[in-house]
């Protein structure tokens, strides 16, 4: 079996003193930090003292893009399933052993994330396994943890293609990429009465979906689209594209995004005088990396988000306190999504009592829990998410502000934009 690859961590600790230590300074952290994990975890239980975890390790493995396009997004998700396996480690384990997480770096490719799952099944032998970042990755590893019989909670995949294509173990964390755009197109901007919009959108799986989902939400409430067009997700100019969406004047231009496009897109729309009334981009537009490098010009920008620090969801203060403590930032909500889905494979794995494959599918594809995320886990058929909450966010004067949907919202949206030149 191979050990010690580059990103794995084995967390077999207690939570006596000296073991205390011990952790801190493997996960290079302050002990009293490391005491955050267990005393203000998000699942953390009742008693403050747990028992040692005992016996062999049960070996949990994912493939993460930490590095590539999507890496500094990946990330993220890698350290949500961090902090919940030094949680559980700390709280006395997963059925009383200690857990192991072994997480590789696929590069944000689809091709190196499936022989990874591979390496992970077949020569790590990895007990359980946790989904990647990504849509398209995703795609690519259950095509190998199907055949293996592996049962995979997706928390960083959400086209809704993974579950139209046939296969019975892979079971959703959040609303499909389809819908991410909905609150912003059917509320949002009908309430502004905007009538015309344009929808670009990389040519990767989840930021096809999530743009064409935005296509099909408008045209249901009557907004027209002028123009829709995708780009090559790797795109470095996308400037042409943006003024002949200027020359055509929507009210509003949607992005199909992820981080490095939708920061290319405000700046260049910027440079040619592209000035919808409203922005809205996919993933990157929410995280805090967004405003961080573009400074004003993230202002007045809405974007989906399947999760917020501020949210009131049992346990949710309590992880974003330990997330801090353990990583020295706030989550974005990717790193939500890891630990959430953690939550759901930890409650399937304690009812089955079990760590066998078909009763845990079993298991993942009935129950119905509350997570730190917004609405509740449950699964239709397919196992494609149905319980999820999605928000909007926008944000202004440096802040994220929670807009979406109104019974969750923390704020108004401001709109319309202001041009690239009166925003300095």
């Amino acid at each position: 079996m191979s050990r010690n690859r580059p990103g794995a961590i084995s967390l077999q600790s207690g939570v006596n003193r000296r073991d205390l230590a011990r952790r801190a300074a493997m996960l290079g952290i302050s002990a009293s930090a490391a005491s955050a994990l267990l005393t203000t975890g998000a699942r953390a239980q009742a008693t403050p003292v747990a028992a040692t975890p005992v016996g062999e390790p049960i070996r949990i493995g994912a493939s993460v893009s930490t590095t590539g396009p999507n890496g500094s997004t990946g990330l993220y998700l890698q350290e949500g399933y961090q902090l919940w396996a030094a949680q559980v480690n700390a709280g006395g384990g997963l059925l009383g052993r200690p857990v192991e997480l072994t997480i590789l770096d696929d590069q944000s490719e689809p091709e190196i994330g499936a022989r990874n799952y591979e390496t992970l099944i077949i020569e790590d032998q990895v007990d359980l396994i946790l989904g990647p970042f990504s849509s398209g990755v995703t795609l690519a590893a259950v095509e190998v943890t199907e055949k293996h019989g592996y049962p995979m909670v997706a928390a960083g995949g959400s086209a809704s293609e993974i579950w139209e294509s046939g296969f019975t173990n892979v079971f959703g964390v959040i609303s499909i990429a389809q819908d991410y755009f909905k609150d912003i197109v059917r509320s949002i901007a009908t309430a502004q009465g905007y009538t015309t919009a344009a929808v670009i959108y990389g040519d990767a799986v989840f930021q096809t979906a999530s743009g064409q989902g935005a296509v099909a939400h408008c045209e249901a409430v009557g907004i027209e689209v002028v123009l829709e067009e995708s780009y090559p997700q790797d795109a470095t100019d996308v400037s042409d594209l943006l003024a002949r969406v200027r020359d055509l004047g929507p009210d509003m231009v949607i992005g199909g995004s992820y981080l490095p496009d939708s920061m290319l897109i405000v700046r260049q729309a910027k440079e040619v005088g592209l000035n919808p009334k409203l922005y809205a981009f996919s993933v990157g537009a929410a995280l805090p990396d967004f405003r961080e490098t573009l400074g004003a010009d993230a202002d007045y920008v809405l974007a989906p988000s399947m999760w917020e620090p501020g949210i009131s969801t049992d346990g949710n203060q309590a992880f974003v306190d330990a997330f801090e403590a353990m990583h020295g930032r706030e989550p974005a909500y990717q790193a939500a999504l890891a630990y959430g889905g953690c939550q759901v494979l930890e409650r399937a794995v304690t009812d089955t009592g079990d760590l066998d494959h078909e009763k845990l599918s079993a298991a993942l594809a009935g129950l119905m829990m509350q997570t730190i995320l917004p609405g509740e886990y449950r699964v239709d058929a397919t196992g494609r998410q149905i319980g999820h909450i999605p928000l909007a966010i926008q944000w202004q004067d440096g802040e994220k502000v929670l807009v979406a949907p109104d019974d969750l919202a923390t704020g108004e949206q401001t709109l319309p934009t202001p041009t690239g030149d009166e925003r300095g």
